[in-house]
């Protein structure tokens, strides 16, 4: 019986491999094989002609090189051959397709040894993704992609499917725009998808008796087969998922992909423990696997061959399919060297990547805190951003609270930690930091660090903790509280994220932890599009506006410091500030504005000088709603108030 406590080795013994050829690389006259198994003792590669059942037709023992490295060249043309490999480091360990497969068959079971040209649809070398002047004109929309199509009335024929994101002109049950075409008109510069790469909990074969998210990883550079019209053919679902990505870059929508490098779904039977038994996991003091992860285990990031792991597979996603930027979950389980080495490798060949992750874990790590990618450490790390939960609390209540309220529902007293993410988490000296509830400093240097948000696929949607904390409140007031929000993440300076189905009210019927709920629970409903299609609007106004002007997307922590400030008299339940939008090339030279929470109107003292006003309770118009104002301005209760001046 293996003794899987690893106490009593020391991994940075482990020899390095530095070179680009790892994995399965076909051409028609040969297949060249390499892999890293510094432990092993034999590397068996077996070959055979279906991807889940059969014997194998061909075993051969790949050569022992130097730094770790087992290969072999398979002589002729092995196109659409289905491969595995199987290693005796003193035991026999598993069969897996290796940790280097790119393409495999059904449920991940088997590599396929595969042409990557014949992936690729026509024109793929004109393909090419948006790189924005700066990650703050970043808006970030986050879907799953068989939520985003499963439901009837999406009018997608490739419901739930990688191409369900091609169909142009899709509509729902009334005639209104779904799918692509919504996300065009609502006006985002990028779609997040949750987990594409290969992961365990649905049967490709039987893809919809079971839900998930995808947060179980089996092989990070294999795509998913159950999104795909054909799990069976790998080659398929790659050039599917070509497709897509052709199809959202074609609208001018870049393609940030979820990664969870963070952990595998299994421990001691995962494609690494498999081929490298210990090696690319963190061990406690016993020896025993460490759980920062929260799911059993917590990768290694900080081993070398790990971290070359983690570049190489973001390597490939980004040059192979064009993505535009990545999103690690759990990133705090990462070490700071390691984020820094992603975004300066992936910059020498992929400049303009936008990076981001969650700046925390989910349960104690041995790496100390002050080495991790946590949110306390984002000043470390320049170029990527975290999430800023405290904006996201301060707006709408604790996320595991469903009774919490935030600002937006009638919390008083909450007013500094919703400016904290009104600045985007960066130092402004109007801040008084000791009543920022959940961070006691600014974690950001600069605002392109900062993602401002409500709500994402993990807990409650904003709709139903609004429901839950405001239960009394009508269908009206909480459409208010909705496009506040929005208001809110839309106008602030940082990244905007916004979670999919926000814009019309989406509801998960009050299911806070929907990973493997049913497709009832997790679908989007297109047919709430029309139901609320005031909401609608006014995010796609909202988008607009950050859009054409700047003061609402600075660019430098400087910049904000010296160009807003929270000019007017403290009133509870509002929340108002100053732009000078001349100084930041805006073509508003000063701009006013105020977010009253209360439900009542309010009278607001405005400073000195003559005001339009372009938006008030749930309209936007930058020609203006009214004649100018001046002294005080009424604002409609839960709601925002934008008052300009040209002078």
């Amino acid at each position: 019986m293996r003794n899987w406590k690893f106490n009593h080795i020391d991994f940075s013994t482990y020899p390095i491999y530095k070179g680009d050829d790892l994995g399965v690389v076909w051409s028609p006259e040969m297949t060249k094989i390499k892999i890293w198994a510094p432990t092993a003792k034999i590397v068996e590669l077996r070959l055979y002609k279906d991807g889940l059942s059969g014997e194998a037709y061909h075993k051969t023992n790949l050569q022992q090189l130097e730094n770790g490295i087992w290969s072999t060249v398979l002589q002729g043309d092995y196109e659409g051959k289905f491969y595995s490999f199987k290693i005796n480091d003193g035991e026999w360990l598993e069969e897996t397709a290796g940790i280097n497969a790119r393409c495999v068959g059904v449920n991940g079971k088997r590599g396929v040894v595969y042409n990557p040209k014949n992936t690729n649809p026509d024109d793929w070398e004109k393909d090419s993704g948006p790189r924005l002047a700066d990650f703050t004109e970043t808006i970030i929309y986050e879907t799953h992609v068989r939520d985003f199509s499963i439901a009837k009335n999406s009018g997608i024929e490739n419901s739930g499917k990688y191409l369900g994101f091609t169909e142009k002109d899709t509509k729902n049950s009334n005639e209104i725009s779904t799918g692509l075409a919504h996300l065009k008109e609502l006006g985002i510069t990028h779609v997040h998808l949750l987990p594409v790469y290969d992961f365990v909990t649905v049967d490709e074969e039987k893809p919809l008796e079971k839900y998930n998210w995808g947060y179980d990883p089996q092989n990070y550079n294999a795509l998913e087969g159950s999104y795909s019209n054909n799990p069976y053919d790998g080659a398929v679902r790659i050039k599917e998922f070509k497709k897509m990505v052709q199809a959202l870059h074609s609208e001018g929508i870049g393609v940030i992909l979820d990664m969870v490098y963070n952990h595998t779904y299994f421990t001691k039977e995962s494609v690494f423990n498999q081929t490298v038994p210990g090696y690319f996991y963190r061990q406690k003091e016993d020896g025993s696997f460490s759980n920062a992860s929260g799911c059993g285990n917590e990768i290694a990031s900080e081993r070398s061959m790990v971290r070359k792991y983690i570049v190489d597979s973001l390597k490939y996603w980004a040059n192979e399919f064009h993505v535009d930027g990545f999103r690690f979950d759990l990133m705090g389980i990462f070490d700071l060297e390691t984020m820094n080495v992603i975004r300066a490798e992936l910059d020498k060949t992929n400049p303009g990547l936008f990076l981001y992750g969650e700046g925390w874990a989910a349960d104690q790590s041995p790496m100390p805190k002050h080495l991790r990618a946590v949110k306390s450490n984002i000043s470390k790390m320049p170029g990527i951003a975290g999430f800023n939960d405290d904006f996201r609390d301060a707006l709408r209540g604790n996320h595991g609270l469903k009774k919490s309220k935030g600002f937006i529902s009638g919390l008083e007293l909450g007013e500094e930690s919703v400016k904290f993410g009104i600045v985007g988490a960066t130092y402004h000296p109007q801040i008084i930091y000791d009543y920022v509830e959940t961070s006691n400093h600014a974690w950001a240097n600069e605002p392109n660090q900062c993602i401002n948000y409500v709500s994402c696929h993990d807990n409650y949607t904003l709709w139903d903790k609004l429901k839950m904390s405001r239960p009394k409140a009508s269908d009206e007031e909480l459409r208010k509280m909705v496009k506040l929000a929005g208001a809110f993440v839309l106008t602030s300076q940082g990244v905007p994220f916004l979670h999919a189905g926000v814009e019309f009210c989406r509801s998960k019927g009050g299911n806070g932890n929907s990973y493997k709920s049913p497709d009832s629970v997790n679908q989007i409903d297109w047919d709430k599009k029309s139901e609320y299609a005031d909401v609608f609007e006014y995010y796609q106004k909202l988008i607009q506006l950050r859009k054409n002007h700047p003061a609402f997307r600075m660019t430098k922590s400087e910049l904000i410091r010296e160009n807003l400030n929270f000019c007017t008299e403290y009133n509870m339940g509002v929340i108002s500030y100053c732009i000078d939008g001349e100084k930041v090339g805006d073509d508003w030279k000063k701009i006013i504005i105020i977010f009253n929470a209360n439900v009542g109107q309010d009278s607001i003292s405005i400073p000195k000088g003559n005001y339009q006003i372009v938006a008030n309770g749930s309209k936007i118009n930058e020609s203006g709603l009214s004649e100018n104002v001046a002294g005080k301005v009424d604002v409609e209760g839960i709601s925002m108030t934008i008052l300009v001046s040209m002078n």
